[in-house]
C-alpha cells in the first residue's frame, strides 16, 4: 500500500511538472530564434503546414510533415517535436521546401529519454528533493528534505535527517526538470543555414504502429445470382502522433521489409462492425511500381489510437454464382479401403463474382475480409459467411469459402482395389449425393488423384482441372440422390 501511495505521488509530481515544462517549452516554441541568431528553434504541431500520410498494410507508414521554422543565420538547433513515437529513426530526411541548399544537416539525432515519474527519480539519484506529506498526528501538511540514494525496481531508496529509508508516502517536489529529459519523443537536427528567416521545413520518416486493412460488405439479392458490395477502408493509427487535415493515401500489396516489426496489428471491436450503410467511394486508384496507390480525395484528421473508415466502393447488381464442392482425399489410391465408407460429409458452399467491368466492378481490390449477408422473410438483413480476400488485381476471380450446405450430404467408398503389375493400381469408387433441398443444385465432386492417372470408366463427364485433380460436375435434383462412379488406373 504505501509502495503504491509512493507510486501514485510520483505521478502526479511529474504530471505537474511536465506542465510546467511543456508551459516553458511553449513559451520558447512562440518566441523561437530571432532571425539573423543562431541558437535552439522548437517546432511544434501548431507550425505544420500540411501532412501527408501514406499508410502500407504491413504496419508501416511515411510521413511527411511540413513545418514553417525561423532559422538565423550559421549552426542552429532544430528540435522538431510532435512526431510519432514509433518513428524508425534511421528513416528520416530533413529538407528546406524553401530554398533547397540553402540549409545543410550536419546532425540528426532522436531523443526519446522521456519525462516521468521514475526518469524524474532516476535522474534525481545523488540530489536532494523534497516530500510534502500529511502527518498523521496533526492533520497538517508538512515538508521534509530527501536525499535519492538509489531508485531500482520502481522503489526509491532516501536518506533522510541522516537515516537511510524507503517506501515514505506523500509527494515528490523536484526544483527543477533535468535538461536531458523531454516531455515527448523529438527529432533534433544540427543544421547550417546559408542564410537567415523563415522557411519551410519537410521532415520525411518511416514509423511504426499504422496500418490499414479493406472490408467488403457483400449484400445477397432473393434469387442469390445478384448481390451488391460495398467496401470500405480501415485505417488504424497507433503511432503516438495525430496528424490533422492531412493527405492520405494508402499502398495496397507486399511491400518487402528487411525485418519485420512485430507492431500492434489488432483492430477495436469498432472497426469489424458491419456497415449497413452504403461506402461512398472517395479514393482515386492508381499504379504504383509493383503495387497499387489508393489516395483520399480530401483532407482527414488522422488520430492517435484511433480507427477510422472511409468508403472505398459501392457495385449494385453484381452477377454472383453459388457453388458446391465435394473433396475426395488423395490417400485413398494408395492402398485396399473397401467397405470402409465415409458417411455425412460435409458439402462446402461457395460464391463467385468477377472483378472486372461487366460484373461493375474492375478495380483492383485490396486484401481483407468480405462479409455476406441476405435479407430473411421479415427483410432483415442476416449474416450467412465471411473469408478473407488477398490482393485481387482487376479481371480476376473471387471466390468466397461461407460455410457448409446443411441440406446437401455426401458419401465416399472404395467399391474395388486392385495391384496390377508392380506399382501400378486400379480402383473404382462410388459417390453418393443426397439433396434435401427443395430446388435443384450441382456440386463439383472434386477427385484429388496421385501419380500418373487414366480413368477408364465413369458414370459422369469430368474435367482434368490439373494433373492431379478430377471434377465432376453432378447435377442433383431436389429431394434426391446421385452417384458418381469411376474406375481410374494409377501408376506410382
Amino acid at each position: 500500500m504505501v509502495r503504491r501511495r509512493v507510486v501514485a505521488a510520483c505521478a502526479v509530481a511529474a504530471v505537474l511538472l511536465l506542465g510546467l515544462a511543456a508551459v516553458r517549452g511553449a513559451k520558447a516554441a512562440g518566441k523561437g530564434a530571432p532571425e539573423g541568431t543562431a541558437g535552439k528553434v522548437t517546432s511544434t504541431e501548431s507550425d505544420r503546414t500540411s501532412a501527408e500520410i501514406t499508410v502500407y498494410n504491413v504496419g508501416l507508414g511515411l510521413v511527411k510533415d511540413r513545418r514553417r521554422v525561423s532559422l538565423g543565420e550559421g549552426e542552429s538547433t532544430l528540435l522538431f517535436m510532435d512526431v510519432a513515437s514509433q518513428v524508425i529513426p534511421s528513416s528520416v530526411s530533413v529538407r528546406s521546401v524553401t530554398d533547397g541548399d540553402a540549409v545543410s544537416v550536419l546532425e540528426q539525432n532522436y531523443e526519446y529519454d522521456l519525462l516521468s515519474a521514475s526518469k524524474l527519480l532516476e535522474k534525481y539519484v545523488g540530489r536532494t528533493v523534497r516530500i510534502r506529506y500529511r502527518s498523521p498526528y496533526t492533520d497538517r501538511e508538512d515538508e521534509k528534505e530527501a536525499k535519492v540514494l538509489a531508485y531500482n525496481e520502481g522503489q526509491p531508496v532516501l536518506m533522510i535527517d541522516n537515516e537511510v529509508t524507503f517506501g515514505v508516502p506523500g509527494n515528490y517536489i523536484f526544483p527543477e526538470v533535468p535538461r536531458d529529459l523531454i516531455p515527448r519523443p523529438t527529432l533534433s537536427w544540427l543544421l547550417d543555414a546559408k542564410t537567415r528567416g523563415g522557411r519551410e521545413l519537410e521532415a520525411l520518416y518511416l514509423t511504426n504502429g499504422m496500418t490499414w486493412r479493406a472490408d467488403y460488405v457483400l449484400v445477397l439479392g432473393a434469387s442469390e445470382e445478384r448481390a451488391g458490395l460495398s467496401g470500405w477502408v480501415t485505417l488504424d493509427n497507433r503511432s503516438g502522433a495525430t496528424f490533422r487535415n492531412a493527405r492520405l493515401k494508402l499502398v495496397a500489396g507486399d511491400v518487402n521489409r528487411v525485418r519485420e516489426d512485430p507492431g500492434r496489428r489488432g483492430y477495436p471491436a469498432a472497426a469489424k462492425a458491419v456497415m449497413a450503410m452504403e461506402a461512398a467511394p472517395q479514393f482515386r486508384e492508381s499504379e504504383l511500381f509493383e503495387y497499387h496507390l489508393y489516395a483520399l480525395s480530401r483532407p482527414t484528421d488522422v488520430k492517435n489510437n484511433q480507427s477510422k473508415q472511409v468508403g472505398l466502393l459501392v457495385a449494385e447488381d453484381v452477377p454472383v454464382k453459388k457453388e458446391y464442392v465435394f473433396y475426395g482425399a488423395d490417400h485413398y489410391y494408395r492402398s485396399r479401403h473397401t467397405g470402409d465408407i465415409v458417411r455425412n460429409r460435409k458439402v462446402p458452399v461457395f460464391l463467385l463474382f468477377r472483378n472486372d467491368k461487366a460484373s461493375r466492378l474492375g478495380m483492383p481490390l485490396p486484401k481483407g475480409i468480405v462479409r455476406v449477408y441476405k435479407r430473411d422473410r421479415d427483410d432483415s438483413l442476416q449474416f450467412v459467411g465471411e473469408n478473407s480476400i488477398d490482393h485481387t488485381p482487376k479481371d480476376e476471380k473471387v471466390r468466397l469459402m461461407l460455410g457448409d450446405a446443411f441440406d446437401v450430404v455426401g458419401d465416399r467408398k472404395q467399391a474395388d482395389w486392385k495391384v496390377v503389375s508392380g506399382n501400378t493400381y486400379e480402383a473404382t469408387y462410388e459417390i453418393s449425393l443426397r439433396n434435401h433441398k427443395k430446388e435443384g443444385i450441382t456440386v463439383r465432386v472434386v477427385e484429388p488423384i496421385p501419380g500418373d492417372w487414366k480413368i477408364l470408366e465413369t458414370t459422369h463427364p469430368y474435367d482434368k482441372e490439373d494433373s492431379r485433380t478430377a471434377v465432376f460436375p453432378v447435377p442433383v435434383a431436389p429431394d434426391k440422390e446421385a452417384k458418381v462412379k469411376y474406375r481410374v488406373r494409377i501408376r506410382f
